[in-house]
């Protein structure tokens, strides 16, 4: 059985691990592109958006076409955001022996 201290030692190195990884995300931006390269959206890692871009031609198009490539350009970037954030917090993760947690 694996002693307590080292348990907590365990969890310690990968809440540290945790937290570097996600300021990591934080500073990674991703972009999205939608509407054949009329959307485009930057998104970090976290999920937070951090621009959107519309070409203005694009604009001119039947606005219900307009709001649904803006919508899917946006569902695709936060999509992408929760990809890579759960591929790096899975990283982290998979090593971890604490029985019951995962």
């Amino acid at each position: 059985m694996v002693g307590v201290g080292k348990l907590l030692k365990q969890a310690q190195k990968m809440q540290k691990k945790m937290k570097e990884a996600q300021e990591s995300l934080a500073q990674e931006v991703f972009e999205v592109s939608g509407g054949g390269g009329a959307v485009t959206v930057k998104i970090n890692g976290q999920g937070e958006f951090q621009n959107l871009s519309l070409d203005p031609e694009f604009l001119k198009e039947d606005p219900d076409f307009v709001s649904e490539a803006i919508l899917q350009a946006i569902r695709d970037a936060a999509a992408e955001a929760k990809k890579r954030s759960e591929a790096a917090m899975g990283d982290l993760t998979g090593g971890l022996q604490m029985p019951g947690l995962f």
